[in-house]
């Protein structure tokens, strides 16, 4: 984000919909997962986001999950979408992750939109969120 004023957003979402399937069973009593799901973003972001995640979980429960984030949303009066890809650790009851915006995902007046941030989801369907944005 090198040259663009950054923006520091916060604020919180709620998780609408989840499902989770196995596609294959690992030895040892891991497995390989396909979740989706939908979260009603507030704050400084406001909308909606679908999320598809690849989850590699271990015997303890565990996982390591990767995946990308479709939001429609707007952020200080910019409405569109853009594309979020997302990296984190599920402890068997909270998850966190770290987010980075792909380039050239922004449509409306969300086109050019970058940045980075991250969330906390604790137990339950509630979770935190930070994203700092630019715009190019």
């Amino acid at each position: 984000m090198t040259g663009a004023t950054v923006q520091k957003t916060t604020g919180s979402f709620q998780v609408t919909s989840m499902e989770e399937d196995t596609y294959q069973p690992l030895d040892g009593g891991g497995k390989l997962t396909r979740a989706r799901g939908d979260q009603r973003f507030s704050g400084d972001v406001q909308g909606d986001g679908h999320v598809e995640w690849l989850m590699c979980y271990r015997p303890d429960g565990s996982a390591k999950f990767v995946g990308h984030q479709l939001m429609r949303c707007s952020i200080d009066g910019r409405s569109g979408t853009f594309v979020i890809e997302a990296n984190g650790e599920f402890d068997g009851g909270a998850s966190e992750g770290a987010w980075q915006i792909v380039p050239g995902s922004g449509t409306g007046d969300l086109i050019g939109i970058q940045g980075e941030g991250g969330f906390e989801a604790r137990s339950g369907p509630n979770a935190s969120y930070h994203l700092d944005v630019a715009f190019g």
